[in-house]
């Protein structure tokens, strides 16, 4: 391993203009990600079993200076936990005052994860109120001398009070806390499985007894060869996307999946993913309590972000120039104070930026910290996120006011503001007191057109400051405008060195952002006999505006929307259900995005049916039209006066439009434009508009999980194109599995270019989806085995094959989910819908089976099998498909058979409607000739739902008025909420000669019988 050395040292990268980035260190003597990672070279040959692995794991730590607790109960680990805050704190605690500490602070019958993360990240120093009257601040972990703070680690602690006795691998314990839980699988087994597994933990025992479990920060998730960490935040919300519902109870978090557990890797990005690596570099004293105590960052919205190892590098290196340059002051106001961040777009930059602004703020000597946004970015999340930190941090009113006071306010550490607010301050006040202050500015974006201007200005006017870009596509010399100042044309010239890198390349080998998968579409053919040769784009204006082109462009996205966009997909966004994700479509001019509002409206109204949700946004852009930098994009602004007036007389109707959509008021005004903008993108990321036709807005700076698409009707290039494309590889769950690039116009070339010059000469296999004849030969191969292997109609006999099914069918599924995104697969799947469906339900009837054998023997027999429980739900139907097939039946006089069997067939493969077949079968008996299906289905749902309901009151014996209104308020939510007292209020009195646990006994009961009704009419 290389510690990062205390001086400015070159790297062995190269940039594409021929300068050289630099390697910075870390404040102080150990850099939380070491600078690079050499690996043993001798490999063990024995084989390892996980016990082996354990056991290893706890004598590397031991190495490190962690102490090995023997706890087996949970009064033990309470003794342990007193004693190591008795030694931080250096106090004696009475027992009358640890029992009131403990059950008021840390064990409080109220708290619930999110308030434990809470104390860890925010409030870590409690107030102990001594029996002599005084009182004394107990740090629950110290923030300020980290290496103050005690590491155990304890491990196969059995936890009995849960829903089942519980074993956890390796727990670290900090000051006696357990923040850090450790599971692992032994070699050869799907690392996913420990994440599944410590899932099952947090269902079954994290609650359990005092609920000290809930503390844990980080997981970390291992097979020996790979391992991977991840925060609560992540686990959570993972289950509940599993329950398909939004949290309940003591554990109510959101947050995502697996597909957010992060590597770890050293200052040059190589992932270090063997658990030996692992342990010596991220499980470090220093590395393991600065990831705890500087870089997490507990959000606006109560999710805790853990930083992943680029973000933490680029951190340090800029904390490293402004601590150098306090003892060189020469340095400041100079490029070497100074520098860019190069992390691709997507690999989240406003975290990093977050995070250095908040750490360099609490440098010594620094007087400000200024973080510059373009206005467009100043949204609402920037606003919550920065307030989290400073209150009234951030300046987001029309005038520069606020902006003067808060520079001239001591107190005001940290602002936020954006470029053309700066700019005002400057230019009014030629002279002020900030200019002499030592000055750390930040800027997102640091490509925006104003830049060159402000940059003039800062450095006119101020001496002490430090200028520090974060940017996903640097401006070299071979993608630099010609225009503008000839010294500040890359983004080096006005920063200085490149501090440190993370490419797209990097980003979607560690799983950070999502491939892309980009088609392209003949739009233009010439006549027969001209030249034999495919014509993809074609730059003569005329051809490109066509109406007859604009008119096939608008067909053939309203064609192929649902496909592209996965409408038949569902998945949990924000507690509530939604199908697939959204799109931007770029128009090349302001015109052209007129041209295809207007078809877009035509078609849909001839095509009738319920019609996409579309909006259209733009505004003015001084260098639209110039020639020489097609392919860039430029600012718009929130400007609508310089639009012609028949370009804001259209935009003003589009609005109207809008407004009838949802509801509300926008305008094209000046007071009105920037909100109709913030609205928009609001609705883009909630997925309640299904597409944004652009010109320039959005394709930078915005991001939404939601979108998966971006329909190209533009040249692009270099880093525009970038920007663009990558609106749509944000991840968001495991449905979504790259972002899908349409275009109408032939940027082969330009992709290939962008490729190499923002990744390497290698990165188009990595960034940009195989073939589509690759994956097809390889799903028939996979289909092929399952035909052969099992047949349907045969049962499939033996544990072994029925796991060899399951992983084979799950693949097929995986394979299926980026197949669907081509055109060509619907014509060339092999394997027909009904047999899709039939293996669909052995696949759910063999998952259940094995998860009651789970129940039944109180083992973990899901170790080796992942089944893919989104990429089910994403080919369900739901229940207006149902009644269609109903209906068709009740239409032939209910004579024709199969069409029951369908219905049956497509009820079983369906994990959401299994639980109510008998609900549908009974309603069919029920049909008489003369019904009308629709009306007579909600007359039958609404009897049976009373009639069902009033059985579990009445067999329960509940209060009726209290259970009526408890299971109201369950389908308004969404979901059965068993936390605090309403379940308790309507059970009947125990007697008491009853056993003991009887009272829990019959609230789990009811809590069941409940979730079971729940689950039975939901949706109906």
């Amino acid at each position: 391993m290389k510690k990062e050395p205390m001086m400015t040292e070159r790297s062995d990268m190269d940039l594409p203009d021929g300068g050289k980035s630099y390697k910075l260190v870390a404040e102080g003597a150990e850099s939380t990600v070491v600078a690079e990672y050499e690996p043993d070279h001798g490999r063990e040959t024995a084989y390892q079993s996980e016990a082996d692995l354990e056991e290893g794991l706890l004598r590397i730590l031991e190495s490190q200076g962690y102490e090995r607790l023997s706890a087996h109960t949970e009064l033990e680990l309470i003794a342990n936990l007193r004693t190591q805050l008795e030694k931080l704190n250096d106090v004696r605690f009475t027992d009358n005052e640890w029992s009131h500490f403990f059950h008021e602070v840390i064990a409080s019958s109220t708290a619930g994860i999110e308030d434990k993360t809470r104390l860890i990240q925010e409030d870590n120093i409690q107030i102990l109120n001594r029996d002599d009257g005084t009182t004394k601040n107990i740090r629950l972990i110290d923030k300020v001398h980290v290496h103050s703070n005690r590491l155990q680690v304890l491990h196969q602690f059995e936890e009995e009070g849960g829903s089942h006795p519980t074993r956890y691998d390796v727990t670290i314990l900090v000051n006696g806390l357990p923040l850090v839980q450790i599971e692992l699988k032994r070699r050869g087994v799907a690392i996913k499985e420990a994440f599944n597994q410590i899932n099952r933990y947090q269902r079954d025992s994290f609650w359990a007894g005092s609920g000290l479990y809930e503390y844990a920060q980080i997981f970390i998730i291992s097979n020996g060869t790979h391992t991977k960490y991840y925060s609560n935040t992540t686990r959570f919300k993972h289950i509940h996307e599993m329950e398909g519902r939004p949290a309940a109870g003591r554990s109510q978090k959101s947050s995502d999946s697996f597909e957010f557990t992060s590597w770890w890797a050293d200052g040059r990005n190589h992932v270090i993913a063997d658990l030996t690596g692992f342990a010596r570099t991220f499980l470090a004293r220093h590395t393991l309590l600065n990831i705890l105590t500087r870089y997490c960052v507990f959000t606006a919205e109560h999710d805790l972000l853990v930083m992943r190892p680029y973000q933490i590098a680029a951190t340090e290196r800029i904390l490293n120039r402004i601590l150098i340059s306090e003892y060189d002051p020469k340095r400041l106001g100079t490029p070497e104070a100074g520098g860019y961040v190069w992390h691709t777009t997507g690999s989240g930059k406003t975290l990093t930026s977050f995070k250095t602004a908040q750490l360099a703020s609490n440098m010594d000597g620094v007087d400000k910290v200024l973080f510059v946004v373009d206005r467009k970015d100043l949204d609402y999340q920037t606003i919550k996120e920065y307030e989290r930190f400073k209150k009234g941090a951030v300046n987001s009113n029309k005038s520069t006011k606020v902006l003067a006071e808060q520079l001239a306010s001591p107190d005001a550490k940290i602002i936020v503001t954006t470029i053309q607010k700066l700019s005002s301050f400057i230019r009014s006040n030629p002279k002020h007191d900030v200019y002499a202050q030592h000055v750390v500015l930040i800027f997102d974006e640091c490509h925006r057109s104003q830049f060159g201007e402000m940059h003039t200005a800062i450095t006119k006017h101020s001496k002490n400051y430090h200028l520090f870009g974060f940017t996903g596509t640097p401006i070299f010399a071979v993608n630099a405008k010609t225009g503008g100042s000839p010294n500040l044309r890359t983004t080096g010239q006005a920063f200085g060195d490149c501090l440190h890198s993370y490419t797209v390349v990097d980003a979607i080998k560690d799983g950070n952002v999502l491939p892309f998968r980009i088609g392209y579409v003949d739009t233009v053919r010439r006549k027969e006999g001209i030249r034999d040769e495919q014509v993809y784009g074609i730059d003569a204006a005329k051809a490109l505006s066509d109406p007859r082109r604009v008119s096939a462009v608008t067909s053939y996205v309203l064609d192929h929307f649902d496909q592209k966009t996965k409408r038949q997909s569902s998945y949990i966004l924000k507690d509530r259900r939604v199908r697939g994700f959204n799109s931007l479509f770029a128009a090349d001019s302001i015109g052209m995005a007129k041209q295809y509002y207007a078809e877009f409206q035509r078609q849909q109204a001839e095509r009738g049916g319920e019609p996409l949700k579309i909006a259209l946004i733009y505004s003015f852009a001084p260098n639209e039209a110039d020639p020489g930098e097609q392919g860039f994009i430029d600012d718009e602004d929130f400007e609508t006066a310089g639009l012609d007036q028949s370009s804001r007389d259209f935009l003003g109707a589009a609005i109207c439009d809008y407004n009838r959509m949802f509801g509300s008021s926008f305008s094209t005004a000046s007071d009105q434009f920037e909100n109709y903008y913030k609205d928009l993108c609001l609705r883009l990321k909630n997925r309640d508009l299904d597409m944004a036709i652009v010109v320039n807005m959005l394709l930078t700076g915005f991001d939404a999980t939601t979108l998966n698409t971006l329909w190209v009707d533009k040249n692009l290039k270099q880093h525009g194109l970038m920007q663009a494309f990558s609106r749509t590889n944000r991840i968001l769950n495991s449905v979504k599995t790259f972002g899908n690039i349409v275009c109408f116009r032939d940027l082969r070339q330009e992709v290939d270019d962008a490729l190499a010059l923002f990744g390497d000469k290698d990165a188009k296999g990595t960034v940009v989806l195989k073939p589509y004849a690759e994956y097809l030969a390889a799903y028939n191969e996979k289909i092929s085995q399952l035909l052969k292997r099992f047949p349907l109609g045969e049962e499939i006999v033996g544990e072994q094959a029925q796991k060899d099914f399951l992983t084979l069918f799950g693949s097929i599924l995986r394979l299926r989910n980026i197949l669907q995104a081509f055109d060509d697969f619907s014509n060339e799947d092999v394997l027909s819908l009904r047999d899709l469906q039939d293996y669909q339900s052995m696949y759910i009837d063999l998952y259940q089976q094995r998860r009651s054998h789970e129940e039944a023997d109180k083992e973990i027999i899901n170790d080796d099998v992942v089944f893919e429980a989104e990429l089910v739900k994403q080919i369900e139907v739901n229940i207006d498909y149902i009644l269609e097939l109903v209906a068709k039946y009740h239409d032939g006089h209910m004579e024709d058979k199969s069409i029951l069997a369908d219905i049956s067939r497509t009820i079983m493969s369906s994990p959401d409607l299994r639980s109510k077949k008998d609900l549908i079968d009974s309603f069919v008996e029920s049909l008489s000739s003369g019904a009308d299906v629709q009306r007579d289905w909600k007359e039958y749902i609404v009897r049976k739902k009373q009639e069902e309901f009033e059985r579990i009151v009445s067999e329960e014996h509940l209060k009726t008025g209290l259970a009526e209104q408890f299971i109201i308020d369950c389908f308004k939510e969404g979901y059965v909420d068993t936390d605090g007292t309403r379940i308790v209020s309507m059970l009947p009195p125990v007697s008491r000669f009853a056993p003991s646990n009887a009272y829990e006994l019959m609230k789990s009961r009811v809590v069941e019988r409940f979730r079971q009704y729940f689950d039975r009419f939901v949706g109906m």
